[in-house]
């Protein structure tokens, strides 16, 4: 039965293509032409895989005036000109239907480099998809989930609507968008290498799918657990399976089993609140329960994991089975009254109903799902129409287009009218089903304040800056605060307080990226190290407890209001009042001295060996001296070695036997620094 409703769908509502006439759209415009296949002296005919070289224009008006196709070969209009590599992609979309999805990449001149670029002002990179809105007449259902998830706060693919000519042959309206991939402008995650098999570097970045394998990649393991034993396949995205090592590969199965494994909510240290990060749990569920996605947790569904971090849900993808639209389904499955990750079908694995089932998970679940549903809320059925509206009044033209080449039915109007509809009635229903929100009121939390941040220290060595960074936390109440299960929450920067620890009342503590640098710079102990760093232009630092409750939020910049002395000109933000509002810029000033345990240390004049004790080498490293030669003498005074400093300030040592010995350096002016070190 279901083969037969696709069927009916695929012959009723995108039977085939007309030829049309297309000179123009307020859209921009791709025109796509394949190189010439040698051995048929035509052009390439797009495949599946593997991909093929082409052209690409992209003729864009910047300020909104209309494209024509007759400014492909104007500069002026070329958000983009150059060489690519594509084909088919995409499941059933691509099977099932004419109107074809593409994948890209952009390519050097000699196709022989990917390109990084922006397209359409997308934060720059090289992969690229072409979604062509299989089953959708609305054209927006992806468009919808993915804008609504970035306003939560969290990435999903942008898109910009394009029509698109292959060939000379006008294809319709399609969005030119980003493609799920490892990336700081994407899923910002650190970037694992095949010699990352030992903790810490082991434990991130990961994403992982649960999808179709009809890509090609194996399936790394499955999961039998719903009524109908149906297998969830979980596949390695990042990094590939050709790529990922036996070792990372069961690492990370580690993680989605002790996931598997959990049963309470309540315990920081024994419960989901260790494994996963539930803030984005349950923004990844509310989004495809509100769209009602038949797809969602069994297919196309995705997780991640930093290094150090615990296991995030999403990034959200693909979207076209929601709000009622279910081909594949009899009876339809994307229904108004029933949550998907218990729909009968397409359950996908246990852990989302067993968190469901939870009483305190379902509670901060209501909660969110009555903040997003409120007036004026991403969720909220007027706040949807006006993003809907806002689409339509630029896609009208090219649906209108599109929908007789393709000959789709409904049009887009009538089959926004029946999204509505969809939308009201599953909100109506949703409300009915989320009332309570008891077992999470009047959430309590320690009174911890960011209260120093060194996000861009000055020092001679670039290569070293990042090491330098710091941020102070300061408890600023009477009472000891548990920092068991609190983390920080945004991607970018991670860090996890170890259990059974507390900061006594009004006490600082620093974390640091290396905490071994630090203490040999600043000469104070780090309570911890971070992973990754700080950057130099603006982060969201979200401290959190275990459940993801906000306990400090402070979202920095490198421009104004911001103080630009911190920014990498020999100074740090420090936080003028501990009970001030210090997401205020004008609540932090620029400072140049670090006070702690009655000690004060200046950054302005620091010059440090490191490391210390050292084998092979030793690096300089100085806040904002440079130093031009050095000698090295024993603790006798007698010279051993003496030089220029390279360009990285590093000294090779390895010819000097295990003792202490004392460097000194002297600048332009003939000043010195002297600084005791230990060989080993």
């Amino acid at each position: 039965m279901k083969h037969l409703a696709l069927f009916l769908f695929a012959c009723f509502c995108m039977c085939g293509a007309y030829s049309q006439t297309f000179t123009s759209s307020n859209l921009p415009i791709v025109v796509i032409a394949t190189d010439v296949d040698p051995s048929t002296n035509n052009p390439y005919v797009i495949p599946d895989e593997p991909k093929v070289p082409a052209t690409m224009t992209i003729i864009y008006h910047e300020d909104g005036s209309r494209n024509y196709l007759t400014d492909a070969g104007n500069g002026l209009y070329q958000n983009y000109y150059g060489k690519i590599m594509i084909e088919k992609r995409g499941s059933s979309s691509q099977w099932y239907f004419e109107k074809k999805p593409y994948g890209f990449t952009t390519y050097s001149s000699d196709l022989k480099t990917k390109n990084s670029v922006s397209l359409l002002g997308m934060p720059e990179e090289n992969d690229w998809v072409l979604n062509s809105f299989a089953y959708d007449a609305t054209y927006m259902r992806d468009m919808i989930a993915y804008g609504i998830t970035n306003d939560l706060g969290h990435w999903a693919p942008h898109s910009r609507y394009c029509e698109v000519v292959i060939n000379g042959v006008y294809k319709g309206l399609y969005a030119l968008g980003e493609k799920i991939k490892v990336d700081k402008n994407r899923v910002d995650i650190t970037k694992i290498e095949s010699t990352d098999n030992a903790y810490p570097d082991i434990t991130g970045g990961y994403i992982i799918k649960a999808d179709k394998t009809t890509g090609g990649d194996p399936v790394a393991w499955k999961y039998y657990d719903n009524v109908n034993n149906e297998a969830v396949e979980f596949i390695y995205d990042y990094p590939k399976p050709a790529d990922i090592t036996s070792a990372q590969g069961s690492y990370i199965k580690s993680v989605f089993d002790n996931l598997q494994s959990r049963s309470s909510f309540s315990s920081v240290t024994t419960g989901y609140p260790n494994v996963i990060d539930v803030p984005t749990f349950i923004d990844f569920m509310l989004i495809n329960e509100f769209t009602s996605n038949c797809d969602g947790y069994q297919i196309s569904t995705y997780w991640h994991k930093d290094r150090k971090g615990k296991l995030r849900a999403g990034p959200v993808w693909d979207f076209n089975l929601t709000f009622g639209i279910d081909p594949f389904g009899w009876p339809n499955r994307s229904v108004t009254n029933q949550w998907q990750f218990q729909n009968a079908d397409n359950w996908g694995p246990r852990f989302f109903r067993n968190l469901f089932a939870n009483a305190i998970f379902k509670c901060y679940f209501t909660k969110r799902w009555k903040e997003l549903n409120a007036t004026g809320k991403q969720l909220n059925a007027s706040s949807v129409m006006e993003r809907i509206n806002a689409i339509a009044a630029v896609t009208s033209e090219a649906a209108a287009r599109d929908a007789q080449l393709w000959s789709v039915y409904p049009g887009q109007q009538e089959a926004i009218a029946s999204l509505q509809t969809f939308m009201n009635q599953r909100i109506a229903w949703m409300n009915t089903q989320l009332t309570s929100t008891v077992d999470c009121s009047n959430v309590s939390v320690p009174q911890l304040v960011i209260s120093k941040i060194n996000y861009h220290p000055t020092t001679t060595d670039p290569d070293m800056e990042d090491k330098l960074e710091f941020i102070e936390i300061t408890n600023n109440s009477d009472k000891t605060a548990d920092l068991t299960g609190i983390y920080f929450r945004e991607l970018g920067l991670t860090y996890r307080f170890p259990y059974q620890k507390s900061l006594l009342a009004h006490q600082k503590i620093f974390l640091a990226s290396d905490s071994v640098l630090f203490k040999a710079y600043y000469g104070i102990d780090a309570f911890g190290q971070y992973a990754r760093n700080l950057s130099n232009h603006s982060e969201n630092l979200m401290l959190v407890d275990a459940y993801g409750n906000i306990i400090d939020q402070v979202e920095y910049s490198d421009a104004a209001p911001w103080l630009t002395e911190a920014d990498g000109n020999g100074a740090f933000l420090q936080l003028t009042d501990l009970s001030a509002d210090n997401s205020v810029a004008a609540n932090w000033t620029a400072a140049t001295r670090l006070t702690t345990d009655n000690r004060e240390v200046s950054v302005e004049w620091q010059v440090v060996v490191y490391p210390n004790p050292a084998t092979d080498r030793i690096r300089i490293v100085a806040s904002n001296q440079r130093f031009g030669s050095y000698e090295i003498t024993d603790l006798t005074g007698k010279k051993l070695l003496v030089g220029n400093l390279n360009d990285d300030n590093t000294i090779y040592v390895s010819a000097l036997n295990p003792s202490i010995y004392l460097l000194k350096l002297y600048n332009a002016q003939g000043e010195s620094a002297v600084r005791k070190w230990v060989k080993r």
